[in-house]
This record gives structure tokens, C-alpha cells and sequence, in this order.
């Protein structure tokens, strides 16, 4: 067989699918084959070619793929911050459920902004990702769901797939798939825990009020109380923000305050971690004096002292699960897929740990 001449760094040339065929002495169509994986190849033929791609260093163009139609391989997921543990254990599952079939995960961050979350979708489109993972709730905005349905039928004529996770789904007419947990479900089991306990007086503390996260979770404290017969006090519901910086501030603001509470659902762990700072701060013992609870199950609930209880979300499932509903028939090893539709509900459950105690009359607050 004849070999042509290695291209060498010194060339400063990067070398071309060319280069690659003369080098293992084949065609450009057999590399092409063997790098789209979408024709057999004999096996020793394989082997030249990647020896040959080794050793000139060929990097395949990503870009060119798109062009000629190729999928890039790749899955991309848009979270709202990457450092939150709730969305960093969903990427997670992403990450690896797309690389077990060998593709790669492109992250964004969209910082809460439903414009960058649209122009991401526009971003991963063009760079032509199999599967759009969006993850975290969503606003009740009529114009942003509109747009985010037309990109949902864009992606889906271009052979691609959104799949919303963690919020609602668009319809069952939008060729988009969703993977949910069940949220309220979970505000309310945890709420009920308290109400167990002789506590009626819960506070409501932390997620933006306009989220439908915050929507659900707060139908579900509503309905734990109603069904055991406490009327809702809107003055016990204090939305705002997911942050400890929030549950902190907020909670000290409260604490200074005269309303009345013996326990406290923060709308999430992070946010209990702040409540909790505040608490401490004011001479407070958790659960003696004021019993706290969260929601994720993210490991600072754990490591909090008394150790937090929550409700459990499983995060990195619901990312893995998200990647298998935008590749359906993926392991079938053909070009043609289904349209990712239909959603996927997954269970959350009590976590009870240290942070709760039976109230005691003695015990309330003092103002």
C-alpha cells in the first residue's frame, strides 16, 4: 500500500480529510464513512483510518459537518446558573447520559433571562445539537412561550429535539418533550409534616413569585393546610429570590418583625441555609425554637447542623432521563428519529432528618 507524506506540526496546515485518505490509502468517501459511522467499513480499513487521523492529528470540522447536514453529536443544556446545585446535578446527568452515547454536552447559562434562554436555543440550532435540554421553571408570559413553540418546531424540522426540564410542557400539539417531578406533590407532603407536628403557623420563604417552581410549590403548602383545616394567612408568604443571601436577609427582616411563626418552608435548601444563618444570628435554636424545612435535597441540606429537613428531587435522573426522551431510538443506530413528545414525571419524597420538632405552646416565637 502506498503512504503519502505525514503532515508535520512544523507545517503549520491542519491536515484535511485528504490528507487522512492518502495516508491510509482510501478514498475521502471511506473516511467519510468512517468518521459518520453510517456505512459498515471493514474493520481493518477502520483501523488504517484512525491510525491515520492519529497520526496527522485530524481534528474533524464541525462546521463543515453541519453544512453537509451531519449531526455534530452533540447535546446542548441551558440552566439558569451553573454553581446552583440544583441545576449543576441535573447538568450532570445531561453530561453523562451524552457521553455514554459519545456525544458531546454543551452547557449555557441563561442567568434568568428568558431572551438569552431563546437566543441559546437559536445558538445550539444552529450548531446543530441532537437534543436542547432547558432546564428550571418557567414565566407565564404568553409572548415567550409563543416564541420558545415556534424554536420547539424549528428544531424538530431540523431533525433535532427540545426537551423542557423542570417545567411545565408546552402542549401536546409542540413536538417538545418534558421531564417533570412532581413539585407540588412534594411542597405539600413536607408542609403536611409540619402541620403533623402541631405547627400552623408556616412561613413561606424564598423563589420568585412569578416561576412556575414557585407557583406549584406554593399550590402544594396551600393545599396541606386547607386539607387540614388552616386557613392560608398571606402574611406568612414571603416570595423572592432562591439565594441564601435572600433567606438571610429576609429572615433577619422577619425575625425583627411581630409576625407570629413556629416553623418555616424555605422554598429551597439554599434558601434554608441563609434562613437558618439569620436564626442562629438571633439567638434562635433550630428545631427548640423555630422548626425549618427545605426542598431539592442538595448536599448543603446535610451538612447544615441540625441537618435539614427536605424534599428529595432526583436531579441528575431527571437530566439523564431528559438526554434518553431527545434521542428516542438513538441505540437503534439510525439516522431517522422520532419526535421527542409526551411528558415524564418522576417522584420526590420526604427526607426527614434533624431540623423538626413537635411544637410546643411555650415554645412560640416571641416578638
Amino acid at each position: 500500500m502506498r503512504r503519502g507524506t505525514q503532515v508535520t506540526a512544523g507545517e503549520q496546515r491542519r491536515a484535511t480529510i485528504r490528507d487522512v485518505a492518502r495516508q491510509a490509502g482510501v478514498s475521502t468517501a471511506t473516511v467519510s464513512r468512517v468518521l459518520n459511522q453510517n456505512y459498515p467499513v471493514a474493520e481493518s480499513t477502520r483501523e488504517r483510518v484512525e491510525t491515520a487521523m492519529r497520526e496527522l492529528g485530524y481534528v474533524v470540522n464541525a462546521h463543515a459537518r453541519a453544512l453537509a447536514g451531519v449531526s455534530a453529536r452533540t447535546v446542548g443544556i441551558i440552566v439558569n446558573e451553573i454553581v446552583d446545585p440544583f441545576f449543576a446535578f441535573i447538568a450532570r446527568g445531561v453530561e453523562r447520559e451524552a457521553a455514554r452515547t459519545g456525544r458531546l454536552c454543551l452547557v449555557c447559562c441563561a442567568q434568568s433571562d428568558p431572551r438569552r434562554e431563546l437566543a441559546f436555543v437559536d445558538l445550539l440550532h444552529e450548531q446543530r445539537a441532537d437534543a436542547v435540554v432547558l432546564v428550571g421553571g418557567s414565566v407565564a408570559d404568553r409572548a415567550y412561550l409563543g416564541q420558545l413553540t415556534r424554536r420547539a418546531a424549528d428544531l424538530h424540522a431540523g431533525g433535532s429535539s427540545l426537551v423542557l426540564c423542570g417545567r411545565p410542557s408546552l402542549g401536546g400539539k409542540v413536538p417538545a418533550a418534558a421531564v417533570e417531578y412532581d413539585n407540588e406533590g412534594g411542597a405539600f407532603a413536607i408542609t403536611d409534616h409540619l402541620l403533623t407536628q402541631g405547627h400552623e403557623r408556616i412561613l413561606y420563604l424564598g423563589g420568585p413569585p412569578d416561576l412556575s417552581t414557585t407557583r406549584d410549590r406554593l399550590a402544594g403548602y396551600r393545599r396541606a393546610l386547607e386539607l387540614r383545616g388552616v386557613r392560608p394567612d398571606p402574611a406568612l408568604v414571603h416570595t423572592g429570590l432562591f439565594g441564601k443571601s435572600f433567606g438571610y436577609r429576609r429572615m433577619g427582616e422577619l425575625l425583627r418583625s411581630r409576625l407570629e411563626f413556629t416553623a418555616v418552608f424555605a422554598a429551597n435548601d439554599i434558601v434554608a441555609a441563609g434562613a437558618a444563618q439569620a436564626m442562629e444570628e438571633a439567638g434562635l435554636r433550630i428545631p427548640d425554637d423555630i422548626s425549618l424545612v427545605g426542598y431539592d435535597d442538595v448536599p448543603v441540606a446535610e451538612e447544615m447542623r441540625p441537618r435539614l429537613t427536605t424534599v428529595h428531587i432526583p436531579l441528575e435522573e431527571m437530566g439523564r432521563q431528559a438526554v434518553r426522551l431527545g434521542l428516542p431510538g438513538d441505540d437503534a443506530d439510525d439516522e431517522w428519529r422520532a419526535p421527542a413528545t409526551g411528558v415524564q414525571r418522576l417522584g420526590t419524597h420526604i427526607v426527614v432528618r434533624d431540623s423538626v420538632a413537635p411544637r410546643v405552646r411555650r415554645r412560640t416565637r416571641r416578638t
